[in-house]
Formats: C-alpha cells, sequence, structure tokens
C-alpha cells in the first residue's frame, strides 16, 4: 500500500539561494518514491523559521494530528525549525501519531531510535552556533561603542560594514574551535597545526596560521563575552 506524505518546503526571502521552492519540491518529490509515497507540497513562502506559527506548517500539523499522513519529509532540517524547543514539539507529536520525519540533506529518518536521536543533536549544534555568533556580534558592537573605536583593519570573524562588525559564519565556527581546543589544554601551536591540516583559510586567505595568531584571537576582547563583562 502506498504511503501518505506530505513535503513541507519554506523559503525566509524570495532570492534565498539555493533553497528556491521549487528546488525543494523537487528533491522532496524524488524522496518520495524512494519511501514509496505519494507526496502533496505543503509551502510557506516569505516565513522565518524563528517559530511554528506558519499557515503552511500549520497546516502540516493539523494533518499529523488528523492522522492523514505516515511521513512528513523535508528538503533540508532547518526548512521545517531552527529551535530545539520547537523540534522537540514537533516530534513529540509525530511520534504519537506514528509518523516519521525525514529530512533528505542530512540523510535522517525518525522512523528509527538513532535517526531521532542524531536529528536532536544536530539542531542542538546549529541552535549553539547561532546563539554564540549573536553574543560574539553583540559583544564586538558594545566594546566597539563602549570606546568609540573604529577598526582600521578586519578582525578574524567578521568583516566590516561602514562602523559595523558583522559576523563571518565560517570564520566564527573556527573561532569556536580554538578556544574549544585552547579549553581542552592544547598549546597555541598545536592548535595551529591542527587549523592548517584542516585546510582552515586565514583572514587573507593565505599562508599558514601562527600560534601568536591564534592567541591574539582566543584572548581578544571580540571574541569573549567574559572579559566585556
Amino acid at each position: 500500500m502506498c504511503k501518505k506524505a506530505v513535503g513541507y518546503i519554506r523559503i525566509s526571502k524570495q532570492k534565498e539561494k539555493g533553497v528556491s521552492l521549487e528546488a525543494q519540491a523537487e528533491k522532496i518529490r524524488a524522496m518520495g518514491i524512494v519511501h514509496d509515497a505519494e507526496v502533496e507540497i505543503v509551502a510557506d513562502n516569505g516565513e522565518t523559521a524563528k517559530n511554528t506559527r506558519r499557515p503552511g506548517l500549520e497546516r502540516v500539523l493539523a494533518m499529523v494530528r488528523r492522522h492523514e499522513v505516515d511521513l512528513v519529509i523535508v528538503a533540508k532540517l532547518d526548512r521545517l525549525t531552527r529551535s530545539v524547543k520547537d523540534l522537540a514539539g514537533i516530534l513529540e507529536l509525530f511520534q504519537r501519531r506514528s509518523v516519521s520525519l525525514v529530512s533528505v540533506a542530512e540523510s535522517l529518518d525518525t522512523g528509527s531510535a538513532s535517526g531521532r536521536l542524531v536529528i536532536n543533536i544536530m539542531v542542538c549544534v546549529s541552535q549553539w552556533e547561532r546563539e554564540t555568533i549573536g553574543e560574539r556580534t553583540a559583544t564586538a558592537l558594545a566594546h566597539k561603542r563602549a570606546r568609540r573605536r573604529v577598526f582600521n583593519h578586519e578582525p578574524y570573524g567578521y568583516v566590516r560594514n561602514g562602523d559595523d562588525l558583522i559576523a563571518v559564519y565560517a570564520e566564527q565556527a573556527a573561532i569556536g574551535l580554538m578556544r574549544k581546543w585552547r579549553a581542552c589544554g592544547w598549546t597555541f601551536r598545536r592548535i595551529a597545526r591542527e587549523l592548517d591540516a584542516a585546510g582552515t583559510p586565514t583572514k587573507s586567505g593565505a599562508g599558514r596560521w601562527h600560534p601568536q595568531t591564534i592567541k591574539d584571537i582566543v584572548e581578544s576582547e571580540l571574541h569573549s563575552s567574559e572579559a566585556a563583562a
């Protein structure tokens, strides 16, 4: 018997790169074939994932509550939610109604206990990264305002936009690793070797990492909320 599936697609802006509604729908339909499922597509256009108050998502959840679907498919987990709390509530509802959540990009299926564990871990890490970047950006701007300081160069982890510093995701992730390794007792020289081995680019995009550079980044007030407190 063919399963009944609903595919949920979402974009927050009309021109989000690589996540068009059409591209998401195509991936979901392909996954529906793999699961031998008849797929109905439900879309939210111009809606944020900060909460679940979205017409399309509310319709999907209502279908789950009415036992109208066997699985919900998304092209990528962040299309559904970016909140650990919201995901926990959604997974609990799906489990009560014996509905599986399938994410194409992450190759995850909550039909299994291991799938539910992995999907929760991924969302926890994603939320931690966003909150950490937000804290560092706020700290950097407060630091500038307090000292009326304008940087004559772009510090690692940020790009300048006028008098503002805007966080760079990839560099902020690298800073997080530096601080984590340092907290584990690694020397700055060992951290430099690890970054070079992983191919992590420096601010200029060329050359190798130097222990002093990493020390400056890790100990900078821009990257430490404790230092600004």
